[in-house]
């Protein structure tokens, strides 16, 4: 003999919903929200050259923390890469930067140029061991020429 109980739908809706949103569990573990991804983009390159300069006038800076603890994660690899003022991509719109002691960077470069419909943008790749990669994009303001960009990466 089969016994068969119906469950309200209002129960199985919210179980489903339940179910469904992962943000909750995923993001009440960290202390600091971790930025978003963004596209990669088909420009990437890997081992973009170590320096800190590939342009004037623009100047991009922040701090690398961790998501779990909300502290600066020193030594993370941070690869830039963006058009230059002509709007296409070249190895001279290319950097590699690591993070201080205090999980700071600091990028010199040209302001990008929005280019077919895309706004003016850089591509960002942060990595460590022990953290998730993060890809992303920062969007300069029109008619700045700094900009803070903190950056908080998941741990693996």
């Amino acid at each position: 003999m089969t016994i068969t109980k119906r469950i309200p739908a209002a129960i199985i809706l919210t179980l489903i919903a339940a179910l469904a949103d992962t943000s909750y569990s995923a993001t009440t573990a960290w202390k600091c929200t971790p930025t978003p991804q963004d596209e990669i983009g088909p420009f990437y390159r890997q081992n973009a050259p170590v320096r800190d300069k590939i342009g004037t006038g623009y100047v991009l800076e922040g701090t690398v923390r961790s998501a779990a603890t909300c502290k600066p994660i020193p030594g993370a690899r941070i690869e830039f890469w963006q058009a230059g003022p002509d709007g296409k991509y070249a190895d001279a719109w290319r950097a590699t930067i690591f993070t201080d002691r205090q999980g700071r960077y600091r990028l010199t470069t040209a302001l990008p140029p929005p280019y077919e419909r895309r706004p003016p943008h850089i591509h960002i790749l942060v990595d460590m061991r022990g953290y998730a990669g993060l890809i992303t994009q920062h969007y300069p303001k029109a008619n700045r020429h700094r900009a803070t960009f903190d950056m908080v990466i998941e741990t693996e």
